[in-house]
């Protein structure tokens, strides 16, 4: 069994699948094990020495900061905070982003700023290692005091409250904890915010769309080179040299990707009759390669998060310092998602344009590219469905981070609306696989019509492998059912070199 060690060693996005993929359990270091209880011995040290107010350990919460709370009353004020901010409604987050919740709240408490509880750590890292995941809702959060809504359902199951899934099916906490022989984590001063403020909703969502995008935007620059070459485009403007004179780096591996793909085509290779393509086709460099700069900008924002001590108040026990601050501000994160969904959105923008030009009846291709067209609508439709996904995704790309209301009276009076970005990139993301398996079940269709010339080897393989699956469309058929098909054929697939 593979086992991830927790530590300060930096955590990159990549390391992250890897981990994810291959079901890895979770361990803390010797070394974050012994600053976990360093900062926790500092600070019960502090509390009791000391009748300072320090916020959130015994203070309210909030614009109620002011108010004063008795040592009796700090695991009770902890275990308030929790299930009075359990307040998430709407779509259950998914498991996979729960579990990814877990494992970056871990991360993000292992550096011993945080006060909390060995005891408390380890109880998320058995929740992970059981796959014992909490009943995460999706809306709730502001993005700014950290993801309060919804980190609360996080942690309630470790106070004996809210339920969980397990095994696929939903369970009231208690019973697990029978199962598991668990007894409920006594919360004590400063855990409750430690487990609530945090951005590890964003940062969840954020890492997860990362590594889904990293396959897609390859699939996006390989199924565009599909379609370039069942409309019988032109190589010409994926040449080098005219990438080298606007040295954007997306725009030269792009075009680079494009060549390699097509190279041996018999196809790209035939004299042509035309003397330039529409935008959609030559401006594939341009537009994907853009997509790609900007989510390498994405990617370094989350790589940085993630690796970071992201709740309040921060605690630093070699210089005696408890600072109230603002690291639970998503504004980072939200720009980033917000950047993201614009990203994305655009792969899919200019693949509903290749498909509309491929249905056109151009370039020796038959009307919405089936036999006999007026009795049969071929893909007519398939264009339809991808125009209202894009249309959808123009929607969804407005951004969160503009905007902000304020709460908690007036003192938390600016905030980042990260939570939200972060679920319009997914519902984003779920839709240019949506647009780009459509695409693909187009330029399938349309190079079959180019028989008996082949397209490059690489590509006839992948063809053969997806005509496995999904059939040339010879009359009128239950088109749906098609495309569901081409969407399971594009997430089944492995794809092991993205880049």
């Amino acid at each position: 069994m593979n086992i991830h060690s927790i530590s300060n060693k930096k955590l990159d996005i990549d390391s992250v699948k890897t981990i994810l993929q291959e079901n890895y359990l979770l361990e803390l270091s010797e070394d974050a094990k012994e600053k976990i209880i360093l900062c926790r011995t500092y600070l019960d040290n502090k509390v009791a020495e000391s009748d300072e107010p320090i916020y959130g350990i015994n203070t309210g919460f909030g614009s109620l900061y002011d108010q004063s709370i008795s040592k009796k009353n700090m695991s009770m004020l902890q275990k308030n905070l929790v299930m009075s901010h359990a307040c998430g409604t709407g779509d259950e987050v998914p498991l996979d982003i729960v579990k990814l919740m877990i494992f970056l709240k871990i991360q993000s408490l292992s550096y011993g700023n945080s006060g909390v509880q060995l005891s408390t750590v380890e109880r998320l890292i058995e929740l992970y290692n059981n796959d014992v995941l909490p009943q995460i809702f999706q809306l709730g959060s502001l993005g700014a005091s950290g993801d309060l809504a919804p980190l609360a359902h996080l942690a309630l199951p470790l106070i004996g409250m809210g339920k969980v899934y397990f095994e696929n099916e939903l369970f009231d906490t208690e019973d697990i904890n029978k199962k598991f022989g668990w007894k409920p984590i006594v919360l004590q001063s400063k855990e409750g915010l430690a487990l609530l403020n945090g951005t590890q909703f964003m940062a969840a969502y954020g890492t997860y769309l990362l590594i889904e995008a990293k396959k897609y935007k390859f699939l996006s620059d390989f199924i565009g080179a599909i379609s370039l070459d069942a409309y019988d485009g032109r190589i010409d403007a994926f040449h080098p040299k005219v990438h080298e004179i606007r040295a954007h780096k997306g725009q030269i591996d792009t075009a680079k990707n494009i060549r390699d793909i097509l190279e041996g085509s018999e196809i790209v290779n035939q004299t042509k009759v035309h003397v330039q393509d529409p935008y959609s086709f030559r401006c594939i460099p341009q537009v994907h390669g853009a997509t790609k700069d900007a989510l390498d900008y994405v990617h370094k924002v989350f790589e940085t998060e993630i690796n970071s001590a992201t709740d309040n108040p921060n605690i630093f026990p070699e210089d005696d310092l408890i600072i109230s601050a603002g690291n639970f501000h998503g504004q980072p994160l939200a720009i980033a998602l917000d950047v993201f969904s614009i990203a994305i959105a655009e792969l899919g923008s200019i693949s509903e344009r290749r498909v509309y030009r491929l249905i056109s009846g151009k370039r020796g291709l038959p009307s919405f590219l089936v036999n006999e067209p007026g009795l049969n609508s071929g893909f007519m439709i398939p264009q339809y469905t991808a125009a209202s996904i894009v249309s959808q995704n123009k929607q969804l790309t407005v951004p969160a981070s503009t905007d902000s209301i304020s709460s908690s009276q007036g003192q938390e009076d600016h905030v980042s609306m990260g939570a939200n970005a972060a679920t319009k990139a997914f519902n984003v993301m779920e839709n240019i696989k949506r647009i780009i398996a459509i695409e693909l079940f187009n330029s399938a269709q349309a190079l079959d019509f180019r028989r008996p010339l082949k397209s490059s080897l690489v590509v006839e393989d992948f063809i053969a492998a997806y005509r496995r699956n999904v059939d040339f469309v010879t009359k009128d058929k239950l088109m749906y059912i098609e495309i569901e098909k081409s969407i399971a054929f594009l997430e089944n697939l492995d794809v092991e070199d993205e880049d």
